[in-house]
């Protein structure tokens, strides 16, 4: 028992609660933002270490045990994902101070920031299928008013379209539940396991995996993802890179969990459907990020090429596509929230996000433009930035799965990624300006230091990935051997 699993919930929800009381002290709302997230920071470093010298960390609520009670599990793949939600999240705060205005600070800015930050932790750290959900829909009831926060035109427009869809996703997640627990008896992930083992993953079970992948691909926008370019585009830069960097990857996230540890049995088919539409995710995601000529809509494409390229490693279902996986997934979420951030700062200073109307930023702004030079290079995959490692591992799975048609699809997408950021670097910054600092429509004043955070991560993952790569390597054994998450969630002596 660690008491410490349940921390990374409990103190958003708390401080969250009480900014709502205060929601007009401005003042008192971003200290005790700061103080939870990096609260939630020490707690991930010290989950790290205990993982790393004591195995899985397990609290079972109420002292009921597993499978029969809630049980919150963090493995060194949740530990990792909850230190980089905490350290983006904390970026995006530090840049909402001076960017996201005082209405929407008034109205509950806050306080929503942590109750999705509870949601995602708490999809990370549950044990069981329906506590998942039950996160997920924290997660998106916070999302769903953050996306309309403000009330413009467009975010009311695009916030109608993000709601129905996952209100609709909502509703196949518990009826997919609701069949795996007919079957199983259970809901617990390392008992759902067992008992999946034990009767077999034939005709309806598969039915069933392959539902909980729709619900799961809804979420993360894979493949079904014509509702995310709009609706990621439409708030605030803050909230928009805290919804790219974060939300789709819980998906992404709960389609590696399930698909290693309930459904592994038919890789045959699981996996290579989760190929297919990996493939597809990342053509579709590359064409609309060479296709447009506006910062926010190449942005939100590229989001979802991110999201098909993990998960092509995940489809390999191999050691090193996985290593792949994971390396990627880290990156992608500290990179995504960079590349967003940099577009909203030039958004915010120059009024537009069409790219054509842009020109010679480099000149006012070096430390902007190198900046944004470093992260559209990372966001490819160029050496020795933060994308290289998980690329070459995800191409490689692929490769030795005997996808070699989802490894060169992930190559190729990858300089359509490249171009589409270069597109926006040769047009916004390079070139000759007429614009003034006077004339500017704001200031980059407190935007550097978040902005500085985030390129200091990316380029140290990518110059020290080998300092993390114990680390991954003991999160991918445990997804790769079922039987260690099991053993730590229902003990030795479990009889199956």
């Amino acid at each position: 028992m660690n008491n410490l699993v349940i921390i990374p919930i409990i103190v958003p929800v708390i401080l969250g609660m009480v900014m709502v009381i205060f929601r007009k002290n401005i003042l008192l709302q971003r200290f005790l933002s700061v103080i939870s997230l990096v609260a939630i920071t020490i707690t991930s470093l010290i989950l790290i270490n205990q993982i790393h010298a004591n195995g899985i960390q397990t609290l079972q609520l109420g002292s009921w045990e597993a499978p029969f009670g809630v049980s919150m599990v963090v493995d060194m793949l949740s530990a990792l994902l909850l230190l980089v939600t905490s350290l983006v999240s904390l970026c995006c705060i530090l840049y909402a101070f001076h960017t996201i205005g005082e209405e929407r600070e008034q109205f509950y800015f806050y306080p929503l920031f942590l109750f999705l930050i509870t949601g995602v932790n708490g999809s990370f750290i549950t044990g069981d299928i329906f506590n998942l959900f039950v996160c997920f829909e924290v997660m998106l009831v916070s999302s769903y008013v953050l996306i309309s926060l403000g009330g413009t035109k467009v975010q009311l427009r695009e916030s109608i379209k993000y709601i129905l869809i996952n209100i609709l996703s909502s509703f196949f997640f518990l009826v997919a539940i609701a069949y795996l627990y007919a079957i199983t008896g259970t809901l617990n992930f390392a008992h759902l396991s067992v008992r999946i083992a034990e009767v077999g993953q034939e005709g309806l079970m598969t039915t069933v995996a392959i539902l909980f992948l729709i619900v799961f691909s809804l979420k993360a926008g894979l493949f079904l993802f014509y509702w995310l370019p709009g609706s990621y585009s439409a708030p605030p830069s803050p909230i928009a890179a805290i919804f790219a960097a974060l939300l789709t990857k819980v998906g992404i996230y709960a389609i590696m969990r399930v698909f290693t540890l309930i459904f592994y049995h038919i890789p045959e088919v699981t996996h290579l459907l989760i190929g297919i539409l990996a493939a597809v995710t990342m053509v579709l995601g590359a064409i609309g990020a060479v296709a447009y000529w506006d910062i926010k809509r190449i942005l939100t494409y590229n989001v979802i090429v991110g999201v098909g390229f993990i998960l092509a490693g995940v489809a390999s279902f191999t050691t090193v596509g996985m290593v792949g996986s994971l390396y990627y997934l880290i990156h992608d979420m500290i990179v995504k929230a960079l590349i967003f951030l940099l577009g909203g700062a030039i958004i915010h200073l120059t009024g537009t996000s069409k790219i054509k109307e842009l020109s010679g930023l480099i000149r006012l702004h070096p430390q902007l433009g190198w900046m944004f030079f470093i992260a559209g290079l990372s966001l490819a995959g160029i050496p020795p930035l933060s994308g290289f490692l998980g690329k070459i591992f995800i191409s490689e799975g692929t490769f030795e799965a005997g996808y070699y048609w989802l490894g060169g699809i992930g190559l190729v997408t990858s300089l359509m990624v490249l171009y589409s950021i270069m597109k926006i670097f040769m047009n916004a910054f390079w070139g000759y300006t007429d614009l003034t600092e006077e004339e500017e429509k704001g200031s980059t004043k407190g935007l550097l230091l978040p902005l500085g955070i985030l390129t200091f991560l990316t380029i140290s993952l990518g110059l020290g990935a080998e300092g993390i790569s114990e680390y991954v390597d003991i999160a991918i054994e445990v997804l790769m051997n079922p039987e260690i998450y099991i053993e730590a969630v229902l003990g030795p002596n479990f009889s199956k």
